[in-house]
């Protein structure tokens, strides 16, 4: 079965939140907005109101986002947006290569029991094609440059450099960034 990409759009929102959201609904965790908002109002944003700022997203004109399907079933996401909205504009430890306003994608997510099967290279196309689709003139990722080796679960969100490559990607600078052990670099495409 081939796998679908598609924006996570306000119809969507079930199925963002069956990636995203925690099993506890009053859980403080993720959502996919510690790298989309400033670190005191992801701290401020609590239980299900950071749900309910997801769902205020997917009602946006540029969705936060795009989701991966496998047979209609909901098997992946990857968050990409303008670096001008996110804290990646004014990081110390992410460097700007120049001025071109790039979109940023920084967290791609495949469900368990759907790893291993391409879907994680299916996101990031996709997240280039959708952006591209919105005018976006190039593409960046923060992805570990791990030489092969394996990367902890819970840090493999920001993705491989070798998975970056695969999708056209190509070194644009070093960062001071770190995940999981392993130094961070700033991949990019340029959209045609």
């Amino acid at each position: 079965m081939a796998i679908e990409v598609a924006p996570a759009t306000r119809e969507r929102f079930d199925d963002v939140a069956t990636i995203l959201g925690p099993r506890n609904p009053d859980s403080n965790v993720c959502w996919c907005l510690s790298h989309r908002l400033d670190s005191r109002t992801n701290r401020e944003l609590v239980g299900p109101a950071r749900g309910e700022f997801v769902r205020e997203l997917t009602g946006r004109p540029v969705a936060p986002g795009v989701l991966a399907y496998d047979g209609g079933e909901v098997v992946g996401w990857a968050a990409v947006a303008p670096r001008a909205e996110l804290p990646f504009e004014r990081s110390r430890k992410i460097p700007h290569v120049d001025d071109l306003p790039v979109w940023s994608l920084w967290c791609v997510r495949v469900r368990p029991g759907h790893r291993g099967q391409g879907i994680a290279h299916a996101l990031v196309r996709g997240a280039v094609d959708y952006a591209a689709a919105k005018g976006a003139p190039a593409v960046e990722g923060y992805p570990v440059d791990n030489q092969g080796r394996k990367v902890d679960l819970t840090m493999a969100f920001v993705g491989t450099r070798s998975l970056f490559e695969e999708a056209g990607f190509t070194k644009a600078a070093d960062t001071g960034a770190v995940a999981g052990g392993f130094p961070r670099v700033l991949m990019r495409r340029v959209v045609p």
